[in-house]
């Protein structure tokens, strides 16, 4: 849902989560909301995606260093037949764990209201990263916020295309 769609309610929830205070809440609390609520409806809904209206889905990654299966919502902006997830980290220093999990292991699952698909990662760069990045903030205009206090680093945009489960 594009911001300008989203109900008023919605736009002072995307534009709150932009602010520095409350993305240091969001950055704390939200995931393990959404994850209950993920629990709840049997994998149809996020607590951030019913309060928000963003595109929030649940990213499966391999452990960078553990080699375990790591869970995460992710807000994921279709682009084509991929999803695009952008490593802001609510603008925090560091980019988030999923981001070096992919890079280490670029193979992954992504589940939309409880479908899962295996998908691969690739970091877009160049005028790819320059598209996607645009196409997110038609979604998620806070971002632009998020790229001001990570001034430091260079926010990753990532591109998750769908793997064939058939044989070639």
């Amino acid at each position: 849902m594009r911001y300008r769609q989203a109900s008023p309610i919605q736009r002072l929830l995307r534009w709150s989560a932009a602010t520095a205070p409350m993305s240091w809440l969001y950055v704390r609390v939200l995931h393990h909301l959404d994850q209950l609520a993920y629990r709840l409806t049997r994998g149809r809904h996020t607590f951030s995606s019913w309060v928000s209206g963003l595109p929030v889905v649940m990213l499966t990654t391999t452990g960078a260093k553990t080699g375990q299966q790591r869970t995460s919502p992710v807000i994921a902006v279709p682009d084509g037949d991929n999803l695009v997830v952008i490593a802001s980290n609510w603008g925090q220093r560091q980019h988030p764990a999923w981001y070096h999990n992919l890079r280490a292991h670029p193979e992954a699952t992504v589940t939309v209201r409880s479908v899962p698909r295996r998908v691969q990662a690739h970091e877009a760069t160049g005028e790819e990263r320059d598209r996607l990045w645009q196409r997110d903030l038609e979604v998620y205009p806070g971002r632009t916020a998020y790229e001001r206090r990570a001034a430091h680093r260079r926010i990753p945009v990532v591109v998750l295309a769908p793997v064939s489960d058939k044989p070639s």
